[in-house]
């Protein structure tokens, strides 16, 4: 097993044996912040595990055995200087995703009402700060000029007390606790310039020569524009979760119950396996159920990201949030809360997007080291520029020392990975690609050979006619009915299969009566007075009917790989018929594109070889391996990995599990088994191979855009402080105002955002 299918395999196993309890955290701003909630959250006794994530402000903290205190976890959080709650019942993360909805609205509008008083009190501050610059305006001397700076004080007041009050009192809560954040550096570099400004007007004789100006405009700009930068960001994060509430938004909040004394309407919740449910033209299906009555066309794109509505009617399934479009159905309720396939889907997605990636723990650890890295570096420089400065050497050293803690907060390193994983697997889902975690996504853009089983993933699982040929004095269509005639009494899949070819060529079935199943080997009735034998040839030869008249055609049949079926009416062989697994649609055309991106594609099946041939020929497949174990399967994805590829293996039963989990990359059918979808890395839900195009893509298109969007935060960082700190000065004379540093702090974090919602306008193939 290659590294990381090790790795995965171990996180899925302990995933099984810790149950997860999830919280709601409050206040988080910056990636310090996230280190500061996992370490408070790791502290608690009886936590096997904690992660948290800053773009859902969601904690998932794992407890062995489902035990643990969890109030002891909210006080952990609270003593670490953020606020909690734990989630818990079925609809406990779409009440967290709307509450965080409302939360962020009434947080952006907050922030815009502390930007307007910034800007409106920021304006005058920063045009005294700057009167000199201003042509046509007359010289500020004397006390004139010292009557500014105090409007300037006082005008700066409520910015400080209002506008950024949120960063001193977050600072001082973390300090109480020996933590920083974002809060920290914003609160000591502003404070300490509005209490250098401040000492500045009111003790003008304390300071050396020259030294003694204010730089009020620094402070008000930075906290404002800070603002500004933490509202547009609040607003941008709060598109990212789209994909997931359309998942919510999909689910009706009521449904029309069938009751003995009419239909009567109830909230979803009432709603209990077994009720029967009357879905209108035009509405969503409430939960998972199977049709009892009427027939309509349903479009199920929202978990499959096919855009065709597909037909229903009684016996089949539907699934809770599809859109009912044509008819009116009564349907019975088979799950419902959150064993729902829509429940489900979005547990999953929510999950995925909570995970992370390897290259964000170690940003994590990064920035929670940051923020004391950068105080000791602002203290240097203050040093260094009170020491070897050019006069006013004390002003000059306390503005270089605010400008570097002013741009070094590390907000765009904390949402440079989550936003645009959490905004990937929202875009895979509404494509019908489920991914189970974050890891895996980011495994999938390395994959170069995808390895298919056969049945149920080339092929629908589903019997099918592919052959049928009528003996010398009969017709094929004469053959075709009289074997159906009998095949429809049978449950057998092969005769349901020739039944559902007579109904698709148009067939009309005759009467059969005196049915007789042989169990292993084929049928008997008796239709239009003649016996009729249908089944495989050594039965119709342990009958007494030779099969020699078909041999050439029986001889066509095992070249394909089908299974042959023999007709005999009145002891005279009537003709043959091959039936063979279907070949799922599209499947050549996914096989073709992937080999178009270079992906080596092959086929593992446990079937014979010449059933495995036919179908590689039919879908373009090159490399096929028949009659495999499932644990030769997984051998096979081994041996693979240890000539150094990587791995994606797609597979949809029980016996496909151990392949999957060997994998880099487990790829489940969606309409698998249970074993095959809890077992795969990602599963796909729809009908289509497409999906594992489409997942390569959206792995290949996250990985760049989070370079990206980390190539931006370090390089802003990297260049941003030592210019804060003074480094061009010497040789070009080039100082960083605390102004524009505020403002290149605040667009960092909003162009990283920008950056990642990109991803949502991203068009897979």
């Amino acid at each position: 097993m290659g590294p990381a299918a090790a790795s995965a395999g171990r996180d899925r196993q302990s995933a099984e044996n810790a149950a997860e309890v999830q919280l709601r955290i409050r206040g988080m701003h910056c990636a310090s912040c996230v280190t500061s909630v996992e370490r408070a959250l790791a502290g608690v006794e009886g936590v096997a595990g904690a992660s948290v994530n800053l773009v859902d402000e969601l904690a998932r903290v794992r407890l062995p055995g489902g035990e643990g205190d969890r109030d002891a976890l909210v006080r952990a959080v609270a003593d670490a200087g953020y606020g909690a709650e734990v989630l818990a019942g079925t609809g406990a993360a779409q009440e967290a995703a709307r509450a965080r909805d409302a939360e962020r609205d009434a947080e952006y509008r907050d922030l815009m009402r502390r930007f307007l008083v910034g800007l409106v009190c920021g304006v005058p501050v920063v045009a005294i700060g700057h009167w000199e610059m201003i042509p046509g305006l007359p010289v500020l001397a004397g006390e004139t000029l010292r009557a500014a700076w105090i409007l300037s004080g006082l005008l700066t007041l409520p910015i400080v007390l209002y506008v950024g009050r949120r960063f001193y009192t977050g600072a001082w809560h973390l300090a109480r606790r020996g933590s920083a954040n974002m809060d920290t550096l914003v609160a000591l570099g502003t404070g300490a310039a509005w209490i250098y400004s401040t000492a500045a007007v009111a003790l003008p004789d304390l300071f050396p020569a020259q030294s003694g100006r204010p730089f009020y405009e620094a402070v008000a700009a930075v906290i404002t524009l800070v603002v500004l930068g933490q509202a547009i960001e609040s607003r941008a994060r709060g598109r990212t979760d789209r994909a997931l509430r359309a998942l919510f938004d999909l689910a009706p909040e009521t449904a029309d119950r069938v009751a003995s004394e009419g239909t009567e309407t109830v909230p979803v919740s009432k709603v209990r396996t077994g009720d029967l449910l009357l879905v209108r033209p035009g509405a969503r299906i409430p939960v998972d159920a199977e049709v009892v009555s009427g027939e309509s066309e349903v479009d199920e794109s929202m978990l499959t990201g096919e855009s065709m509505p597909v037909a229903r009617g009684p016996g089949e399934a539907v699934v809770g949030g599809s859109l009912n479009t044509t008819g009116a159905l009564t349907v019975r309720a088979t799950r419902v809360g959150a064993d729902t396939v829509l429940a489900r889907i979005a547990g999953m997605v929510r999950r995925a997007q909570g995970s992370k990636l390897p290259i964000q723990r170690t940003v994590d650890v990064v920035s929670g080291r940051f923020v004391p890295v950068v105080v000791l570096v602002a203290a240097i420089t203050f040093a260094a520029w009170h020491a070897l400065g050019p006069e006013p050497r004390l002003a000059l050293a306390t503005v270089s020392a605010v400008s570097v803690l002013v741009i070094a907060c590390p907000c765009a390193l904390g949402l440079a990975t989550p936003i645009s994983v959490m905004i990937a697997i929202g875009k895979a889902a509404s494509h019908g690609v489920l991914v189970r975690d974050g890891d895996a996504l980011q495994r999938a853009r390395k994959v170069d050979t995808v390895v298919l089983d056969k049945t149920g993933t080339l092929t629908l699982g589903r019997p099918a006619v592919t052959f049928a040929e009528a003996a010398a004095g009969f017709g094929v269509r004469e053959f075709v009915g009289i074997a159906a005639s009998v095949e429809a009494l049978s449950e057998h899949p092969v005769a349901r299969a020739i039944a559902e070819h007579a109904r698709a060529e148009g067939v009309p079935l005759r009467e059969a009566r005196h049915f007789a199943a042989h169990p292993g080997r084929g049928a008997s009735a008796v239709v239009d007075g003649k016996r009729v034998l249908v089944g495989s040839p050594p039965f119709l030869e342990g009958a007494g009917v030779g099969t020699a008249a078909v041999d050439a055609h029986l001889g066509r049949v095992a070249a394909e790989g089908a299974t042959p079926v023999v007709v005999a009416v009145g002891g005279v062989v009537a003709g043959v018929a091959g039936v063979a697994d279907t070949v799922r649609p599209g499947a050549r055309e996914a096989v073709a594109g992937l080999a178009h991106r270079g992906v080596e594609v092959m086929m593992l099946t446990g079937d014979g070889q010449a059933a495995a041939e036919r179908v590689a020929g039919l879908t373009g497949v090159g490399r096929v391996r028949a009659r495999v174990s499932p644990e030769k399967k997984a051998r096979a994805v081994q041996a693979l990995q240890d000539e150094g590829r990587v791995v994606a293996m797609v597979g949809d039963g029980i016996n496909d599990a151990p392949a999957l989990a060997t994998a880099d990359v487990g790829i489940a059918m969606g309409s698998g088994t249970d074993v095959a979808l809890l077992t795969g890395d990602v599963a796909l839900m729809g009908d289509s191979l497409r999906g594992v195009d489409t997942l390569l893509r959206i792995s290949g298109a996250t990985h760049r855009n989070i370079v990206q969007n980390l190539f931006g935060a370090f390089i802003y960082n990297v260049i941003g402080i030592p210019v804060a700190a003074g480094a061009l000065y010497p040789a070009l004379g080039l100082r960083l105002s605390p102004m524009i540093a505020g403002a290149a702090m605040a667009l960092s974090s909003v162009t990283v955002v920008a950056n990642a919602n990109r991803l949502r306008r991203y068009r897979p193939g």
